[in-house]
């Protein structure tokens, strides 16, 4: 059984209410940090994913744990003509939204609030679904993942961003001093949150990336589930359908 990581080890709340307060609290500099935590090379990664629904040409695309809204903005070159960013967070929706206003994108994507374990569209309501960098704040991921299936329609595309573990040396090693040591450190002095990046990078070592997780998704239903590991191995793209 994985190990349940929460943001704050001291608090009362749960998972999901802890991470939204997290969220909530990193929302204004959460954009800046990911490119110095990433040295940019999330961009690329969200470009891959562009990539990936570009050749399915969905009509309409669900993005959940959207957070500021990049992969949503990102998604506008698939051609989609609706695209609805979801998030736990209002903090960080609020950036999102000033950012899709300011490239005058309103008319395309919708931000909402919403819990992606009970989520407010009917069955079959969306041609693509993506995650980047959310299911593992899920707090219950196979429900939050049943709860994606339903509401992806018959053939439609199921597409995963998130953090893995490489395992060749000498990646593993620099890997591990670099999520247990620096990034920690980065998210101390840039952010007000010390215990945010902490819990980033803690989140990301426990979650079930590669095989296991394409099991647990061929468990939920989900079929054709293909992993693409990203840049030695330190993200991971999934691919599946329903």
């Amino acid at each position: 059984m994985t190990k349940k990581v929460t943001p704050y080890k001291n608090s009362d709340l749960g998972k999901k209410e802890q991470v939204t307060q997290m969220f909530n609290t990193i929302s204004k500099n959460y954009d800046g940090l990911n490119r110095v935590i990433s040295f940019g090379i999330d961009i690329k990664w969200r470009k891959k994913v562009v990539s990936i629904l570009s050749k399915k040409k969905p009509a309409s695309i669900l993005d959940i744990a959207t957070g500021t809204g990049d992969l949503a903005i990102n998604m506008v070159d698939t051609g989609a003509t609706k695209i609805v960013g979801l998030d736990i967070s209002p903090g960080m929706l609020e950036v999102g939204k000033n950012k899709i206003a300011d490239k005058n994108l309103n008319h395309t994507i919708d931000m909402v609030v919403g819990d992606s374990e009970n989520l407010p569209f009917e069955e079959n309501s969306f041609d693509a679904i993506t995650v980047a960098f959310g299911v593992r704040n899920f707090e219950n991921l196979e429900k939050g993942l049943s709860e994606i299936y339903r509401v992806l329609k018959p053939n439609g595309s199921f597409v995963v961003l998130e953090t893995s573990v490489p395992t060749k040396t000498p990646f593993k090693q620099g890997y591990h001093l670099y999520t247990k040591y620096i990034l920690p450190l980065i998210g101390r002095i840039f952010s007000k949150d010390r215990s945010a990046y902490a819990y980033l990078s803690e989140s990301a070592s426990v979650f079930p990336h590669g095989e296991k997780f394409n099991n647990i998704l061929s468990k939920i239903g989900f079929i054709d589930v293909v992993n693409k590991p990203q840049t030695f191995g330190v993200a991971s793209i999934y691919v599946a359908s329903k």
